[in-house]
């Protein structure tokens, strides 16, 4: 999975623990994670384009959530990062080298592997799914009490 899944749901963290509601530049963003800028910006603008995060462009723009934590799943953010296509891609390769010569009706059931692999991606989807950027929250937040006032007060210095 891309890093940058790693990196959007940190953001959407951490713009909650913010709490401004304002706009806060990718530049102010990164820097909390020390991550580059326009990497961080393209994870940024996906979000922006699935709906999760606002776009404001200009000098005192940058990026805000627009949903709440408890209305973005983890698979949302998956989604917007890596796309909606399936991680498993079955190339059929049964078809090919000793399989070449068979019947086509030896192709009639679905490839085991695939169907193996389809069900994982399947159970993981709706694990993702299952599992909103509020409970990360939560979870974080009992874990470090202190943390969302160490945030404000990392970017207020900063």
């Amino acid at each position: 999975m891309n890093e940058g899944v790693e990196w959007a749901v940190h953001v959407c963290l951490l713009l909650d623990w913010m709490g401004t509601g304002e706009p806060v530049s990718t530049t102010r963003l990164a820097a909390g994670y020390e991550l580059p800028p326009p990497y961080l910006n393209k994870q940024l603008q996906a979000l922006a384009r699935a709906g999760i995060l606002a776009s404001t462009p200009g000098a005192r723009g940058g990026f805000r959530l627009v949903r709440p934590l408890e209305k973005i799943t983890l698979m949302d953010v998956v989604t917007a990062i890596e796309g909606p296509e399936e991680a498993f891609q079955c190339a059929d390769i049964r078809r090919r080298g000793m399989g070449a010569d068979q019947a086509e009706s030896a192709f009639e059931l679905p490839c085991t592997v695939h169907t193996a692999m389809r069900h994982a991606e399947y159970a993981w989807r709706r694990a993702l799914a299952a599992q909103t950027l509020a409970d990360i929250r939560a979870k974080t937040e009992r874990m470090l009490p202190t943390l969302a006032d160490r945030v404000r007060s990392w970017y207020e210095l900063n």
